[in-house]
């Protein structure tokens, strides 16, 4: 299975479980004017919009590039995980102004065992996607499914608290369940966050990270036909990099030999899965004016 059918499964399971959990909870929590379970629900609702961008960017992600789009359409994953994001800091911070609002103003709910239970399918069906997302993942650098792995994670852990604040309201302890809601809003907005920053520096063309890059450099040093090297410039191209050198090497070796030398070490890159493509330029080095250069170089130290 490629990462794309996983994204697509993942995305589809996530679309289904979140409108089962909406519904729910949208109800239980309206009816017994819970703000924790409200929030819950709210949280389902920016699910359900996750899996949904989900679904649509891994789908067009997956296109071959084309004559429009010579480096395919991966960037897509990204820009969806974007809108991912900043819809989950908009429903963050609506519910963050309510759940202030209801602790400023003391409300209660009205306890119901239908609250428990829901909590507890909640908790059940989260953990269940948790779990096959999580195994769907494994060896894929995708961040669409990581998106999808992490909110379900998160959905386990702020229904807990949501299920600890309605049975504190057993004992008339109904504080607690604001403090949930605005804990659950400020969790929303830092993952969310999160994802803008993973999604914005891909979307600017941020380099390759330094342990990648040296990477890089060790399969540059199994060549000692290559003198020297610049312009080592990465591109992000959906979860991959375009790799670009300018590799300099003895000028009178002949055409034939250089570019044999520049193919192979493209093929050696290709081979690294972080690698879309490997761009390699030869310039042609003066061995002699180099040695000289390197000799007055001795003499002045």
């Amino acid at each position: 299975m490629d990462r794309y059918e996983k994204s697509r499964i993942a995305g589809i399971l996530g679309i289904i479980g979140n409108i089962f959990l909406l519904i729910i909870k949208g109800i239980i929590g309206l009816m017994t004017k819970s703000q924790s379970m409200i929030a819950d629900a709210a949280n389902s609702a920016g699910d359900i919009f996750a899996s949904l961008m989900t679904y649509i960017g891994n789908k067009i992600a997956s296109e071959p590039k084309d004559d429009t789009h010579n480096l395919g359409h991966g960037k897509a994953e990204y820009i969806f995980s974007m809108f991912i994001s900043i819809s989950m800091m908009a429903v963050a911070l609506k519910l963050l102004y309510d759940s202030i609002i209801s602790l400023v103003n003391m409300s209660t709910f009205e306890f119901s065992w239908m609250l428990v239970i829901v909590c507890i399918i909640t908790i059940i069906t989260k953990l269940s996607l948790y779990l096959y997302t999580n195994k769907l993942s494994k060896g894929d650098n995708n961040l669409l499914l990581d998106a999808n792995k992490k909110d379900h994670r998160n959905d386990c852990i702020i229904t807990t608290f949501t299920l600890i604040s309605i049975l504190l309201s057993l004992v008339n302890i109904y504080w607690f369940d604001s403090v949930v809601g605005i804990g659950i809003s400020i969790w929303i907005f830092y993952t969310g966050l999160k994802i803008f920053i993973e999604s914005f520096n891909v979307l600017m063309d941020k380099s390759l990270n330094e342990e990648d890059r040296n990477k890089i450099l060790d399969v540059l040093k199994k060549y000692p036909e290559i003198k020297k090297y610049n312009h080592l410039n990465t591109t992000p191209v959906g979860y991959k990099y375009l790799v670009s050198i300018t590799i300099f090497v003895d000028g009178n070796m002949s055409t034939f030999e250089s570019h044999d030398i520049a193919d192979k070490l493209e093929d050696d890159l290709d081979k690294l899965d972080f690698v879309y493509l490997a761009i390699i330029h030869v310039n042609p080095l003066n061995i002699n004016e180099e040695n000289k250069l390197e000799e007055i170089k001795k003499n002045k130290v």
